[in-house]
């Protein structure tokens, strides 16, 4: 039925199943190495995550040219820049979305908006963890 039979949707349903299992799988990107060390790493995800967020959204050359003139130390190449970002993509830490820009598209990193809600409560005095209390106990149930 899907791919033989009568029916002028069967060239439709052949298409669609080699379409389906030709694809190969999305790469994981929180297995990406770094290259460098994680406290490296992280210091170099910091200060590209500060470029961003004062330059708005970027696209890799363009992040590449503000982190030279921001003195990003760390990064050794541009193919390292993209490494970089594709760990903190899978940190969650940027975000890449597409601008269609006439017939071409454009890809651009941005960070991930903060709500205000969550941190004015993280740096509100009422949020500090009080005393804690101590476990009352319950009275068993008899069968």
């Amino acid at each position: 039925m899907w791919l033989g039979g009568g029916g002028s949707g069967r060239g439709v349903a052949a298409g669609l199943f080699v379409r389906y299992f030709s694809r190969e799988r999305a790469v994981n990107v929180r297995k990406i190495n770094p290259k460098v060390p994680y406290p490296e790493a992280s210091s170099i995800a910091q200060s590209l995550y500060q470029v961003i967020k004062q330059n708005g959204p970027l696209s890799v050359s363009n992040t590449w040219i503000q982190a030279k003139e921001a003195g990003v130390s760390g990064l050794n190449s541009k193919t390292h820049l993209k490494i970089m970002l594709k760990w903190m993509r899978g940190r969650n830490m940027l975000k890449l979305f597409c601008n269609h820009v006439g017939s071409s598209k454009k890809f651009l990193h941005c960070t991930l908006p903060e709500d205000p809600e969550v941190t004015a409560l993280r740096n509100s005095p009422e949020n500090k963890p009080q005393a804690k209390r101590q476990a009352k106990s319950r009275p068993k149930k008899k069968k």
